[in-house]
């Protein structure tokens, strides 16, 4: 049966963060004139989440329902493709199970949507929930843990710029994404095999180049709950290194297939002018200071992405991709 909405809530060892996030959804308000769900997509887990999803449908009171279903193969990526196929709802909103929503969050994410048919994805505010407080200046890198900060006016994102919403509270049309996006991504996300991220913005890259709109929506507000050691220089400068080597194929999505060696240049080219620039600027801070030296690292991994790509061979896939006919784009049992 379809209905208005869902809530789709990736997870990998979830146990410990989602009673929290399924408080918070239990307290929605103003959702009395739609009907939504929620469904759990379990990405492999090995620790109780199956369990504590299962003890919380055998108590469940709520009018909305709570599914739970297993994504074997590991990455966020086909966690949320699993997601887009069992979801009921015209419309999908993600949450990460480490993103608190304020109350309205489902009924602003539902209305903002509903009435805009050519938006197929759009990303509200989210601020960081800090277990400790961040170094000075954090505010120049907060962007790669899904801090989104844009203000109180609704307005379009630019993708040609790679400026787009993370996935950790994002809506997509269910149909736009059926209509767009392979069945198979490139980019997967972290795994303890590879640091690459751009699995979120992938999908996004996709929508927008079949014509879709993404926008951001500032009545959807979360708080991603950031402990301490997502802070520590090693765990940043590994998920900042991670963010710059996948600029390569994020930006080949939309170019034309002769644009394509000109863009992998441009990216080195960019890459080197800004890393010589930021080592001129702070000289030796690159290696004793965490905010420049963060962004030194995603300067350094911007530039080496497109020989990144060339030696794995993803850059090749990208560009098979681009003669492919929607036959491969991802089928949903309707």
């Amino acid at each position: 049966m379809s209905m208005d909405f869902t809530v789709a809530i990736p997870t990998f060892n979830g146990a410990n963060r989602l009673p929290k996030l399924l408080a918070k959804l239990c307290e929605q308000i103003n959702t009395e004139h739609f009907s939504w769900e929620i469904i759990i997509i379990d990405n492999n887990s090995q620790d109780k989440t199956a369990q504590l999803i299962q003890e919380y449908q055998a108590n469940w009171k709520q009018s909305f329902s709570l599914k739970y279903y297993l994504e074997t193969e590991q990455g966020a990526a086909f966690a949320r493709l699993k997601a887009v196929k069992e979801a009921k709802g015209e419309l999908i909103g993600f949450l990460d199970d480490d993103n608190l929503p304020d109350q309205n969050w489902v009924s602003s994410a539902y209305l903002f949507g509903k009435d805009r048919p050519k938006i197929g994805a759009y990303g509200g505010q989210i601020h960081g929930e800090y277990e400790t407080k961040p170094p000075e200046n954090f505010n120049r890198i907060q962007s790669f843990l899904a801090i989104r900060e844009r203000g109180d006016k609704p307005h379009l994102y630019n993708p040609i710029y790679l400026d787009l919403p993370p996935a950790a509270s994002l809506v997509v049309r269910k149909q736009a994404w059926c209509e767009s996006v392979p069945h198979r991504p490139i980019l997967t996300g972290p795994t303890e095999q590879q640091i690459l991220g751009g699995e979120d913005f992938e999908p996004l890259l996709y929508l927008h180049k079949c014509g879709w709109e993404i926008w951001y929506c500032p009545t959807m507000i979360t708080y991603h709950q950031i402990p301490s050691w997502r802070l520590e220089k090693d765990y940043l400068i590994s998920l900042i290194r991670g963010s710059g080597l996948c600029i390569c194929p994020l930006r080949l999505i939309n170019a034309k297939t002769w644009q394509k060696p000109f863009v992998m240049a441009k990216i080195f080219l960019g890459g080197l002018i800004r890393a010589i620039k930021h080592l001129i600027k702070y000289k030796t801070k690159v290696k004793t200071d965490l905010i420049p030296a963060c962004e030194m690292q995603f300067y350094l991994s911007s530039l080496r992405s497109p020989f990144y790509f060339l030696k794995t061979g993803f850059v090749s896939r990208f560009i098979c991709f681009a003669g492919k006919n929607k036959s491969q784009i991802l089928e949903v049992n309707q």
